[in-house]
């Protein structure tokens, strides 16, 4: 199950999700806000996803992570939306019969889903300055963002990759 969420995400409901009598091993992943950046003080992050293709690539990762680890389950709730300080961002979890494929596959879930899902991070910094990151990491994997100020996004797909380009009004 892969879903997006602008509201909180409630850890404790999705870990009793995967309980499972045959599980040996239950491994979790949080990814939470921090305050800072290379050497810039965060005060705040915004989340956009293009729902459709993020909602199909993260059911699609979780299925190959189901079959290449042999999961007896795997859930990855990401958030949308503004997120302050300290909020939890991302959440990955996966049952196993054994520990070595349940933190290896949540291992490449969180990977996979960073390199693959369009979901696109926005800093907001103390100094009033905002920027999209990540964008240079894209870039180097032939991911085209162009972020613009009040300009509406258009993802589009080609091939395996996805891209946000920027529509003029």
């Amino acid at each position: 199950m892969f879903l997006l969420s602008a509201e909180r995400i409630d850890t404790a409901q999705l870990k009793r999700a995967l309980e499972n009598p045959g599980a040996g091993a239950c491994v979790t992943f949080e990814g939470w806000v921090r305050n800072n950046n290379e050497g810039k003080t965060v005060l705040r992050l915004e989340y956009e996803a293009y729902e459709d293709l993020a909602l199909k690539e993260g059911a699609r990762i979780l299925a190959e992570a189901l079959d290449k680890f042999g999961l007896l389950g795997a859930t990855c709730v990401h958030r949308t939306g503004c997120l302050e300080i300290g909020e939890l961002a991302v959440w990955v979890g996966v049952s196993a019969a054994h520990r070595d494929e349940a933190f290896a596959a949540c291992r490449y879930i969180i990977d996979e889903v960073k390199s693959r899902v369009p979901i696109w991070k926005k800093e907001h910094y103390a100094d009033g300055e905002s920027g999209w990151v990540n964008c240079e990491r894209c870039a180097a994997h032939g991911h085209d963002h162009a972020h613009g100020a009040g300009a509406a996004g258009i993802l589009s797909r080609d091939d395996a990759s996805y891209s946000r380009q920027t529509a003029l009004p």
